[in-house]
């Protein structure tokens, strides 16, 4: 596991520890002597997994305070381009946002902190997301940002995906600066 920096502050992209031969793969999806190498010191709580089809964006979540949420997040199979957008008020790149591309062959993973909204756009039929989650969800602290919102802007490469009602009716970036109740 290789912790990489990237061009917002506390934001890594997690290099996982990778072997292939002629019997298939094997990828170690985290590690708590590797964490502690790198500094990272996260008890995480739940873990989960979705499998989504090829065009569904998932998102853009986040949790309110005090029920925000750290993550780690990566690719068992299929390809998605992971979002994230810095909601942390006091941030240099508040309101900017971060993509990657995950896959199942790339072994990378995004590790998220608290205070930033998430999302995917699955690239591939039945993509499988794997989520580490530190922070008890709490659906009723949950906000989702609108996913074309044009302030954010974010290029997903799509015009008509796949989205859940919820998804569908996201906050925008500015509605979420308007609102003092709303705090990543």
């Amino acid at each position: 596991m290789k912790k990489i920096k990237t061009k917002i502050n506390d934001l890594f992209i997690i290099e996982n520890n990778f072997h292939s031969d002629n019997r298939g793969w094997f990828k170690e999806l985290w590690n708590k002597d590797k964490e502690q190498e790198n500094k990272i010191n996260i008890a995480f709580s739940q873990d989960n997994l979705s499998v989504s089809k090829i065009n569904v964006i998932r998102g853009l979540h986040f949790q309110k305070h005090p029920y925000g949420q750290i993550k780690y997040v990566s690719v068992l199979s299929g390809k998605v381009l992971d979002v994230v957008v810095d909601l942390r008020r006091n941030s240099k790149t508040f309101g900017q946002y971060f993509s990657l591309e995950l896959s199942g062959s790339n072994h990378l993973g995004l590790l998220i902190p608290n205070g930033f909204a998430h999302g995917f756009l699955s690239l591939q039929e039945n993509t499988i997301f794997y989520y580490k989650c530190f922070g008890k969800y709490s659906p009723e602290y949950e906000y989702t940002l609108k996913w074309n919102d044009t302030d954010i802007n974010i290029k997903w490469g799509i015009n008509k995906p796949i989205l859940s009602e919820k998804d569908k009716n996201g906050i925008t970036l500015n509605q979420y600066i308007k609102s003092n109740s709303i705090n990543a």
